[in-house]
């Protein structure tokens, strides 16, 4: 998941009129276009909705948590729509059609939520406890926390399916979910601003150190984990 500006429906609703005119060739005077447009904010729509509804889940399992572990095993909710220009950016550089048929099918990640836990055993009960919701269907989950990438990065990926429930309809809609610890989240905002800026002086150099840091990260978590408990069996 990356870290697209926040947009409100409205926000994207102008910048999507203005890229479905680019892309699509079409004027926007016409009614095609005004079906067209009308479809793809119907499913950005759906994107939002699908965000509060995952968000919920989290908010809802860590309330309980609190009750049961006696703390709140998340620290942290982040949520975002990608912007209609990620979106599209994304489509190009896939070369897939611009539709939103195409939209759906190719890109999992437009709705993504970030969970950030404090011990690295919260991430696996967390997602866990997901998982055993009958209204979430997992599609895909990528552990890159014991399969770190090669250039350190530690996260715990999930694609699932939630429904959204409109006055008449239920629609079914993706969403990616991270999970990661405080730690790994600090390292990760660091490395992706390396990773967009167009120009790092020693940026070998400093790809090499972030490796590094990651497996510090991950050790320094590891040990905090084990401290956490033999605290609670002293």
């Amino acid at each position: 998941m990356d870290n697209n500006k926040l947009q409100t429906p409205e926000d994207s609703y102008k910048q999507l009129r203005e890229l479905l005119s680019e892309e699509l060739k079409m004027d926007s005077g016409t009614e095609d276009f005004v079906k067209v447009l009308r479809k793809f904010r119907w499913y950005m729509t759906l994107y939002h909705c699908s965000i509060r509804e995952v968000r919920t889940k989290f908010e809802v399992l860590n309330d309980e948590l609190s009750i049961t572990h006696e703390r709140n095993p998340i620290q942290a909710i982040y949520s975002r729509v990608k912007t209609p220009e990620s979106i599209f950016g994304k489509m190009r550089r896939m070369g897939v059609p611009f539709s939103v048929e195409s939209m759906n099918a190719n890109l999992n990640d437009i709705a993504g939520v970030r969970i950030i836990c404090q011990y690295i055993d919260d991430i696996y009960t967390v997602a866990e406890m997901l998982g055993r919701q009958d209204d979430i269907n997992i599609l895909t989950v990528k552990d890159y926390i014991k399969n770190p990438k090669p250039n350190g990065y530690r996260s715990y990926h999930m694609i699932v399916e939630v429904p959204v429930f409109f006055s008449k309809t239920k629609n079914i809609v993706r969403v990616e979910v991270q999970l990661r610890t405080i730690a790994m989240d600090f390292w990760a905002t660091l490395e992706h601003g390396m990773k967009y800026k167009r120009e790092v002086k020693d940026a070998d150099r400093i790809v090499a150190e972030l490796k590094d840091c990651a497996e510090q990260v991950y050790a320094l978590d590891t040990r905090m984990q084990e401290l956490k408990e033999r605290i609670r069996t002293a």
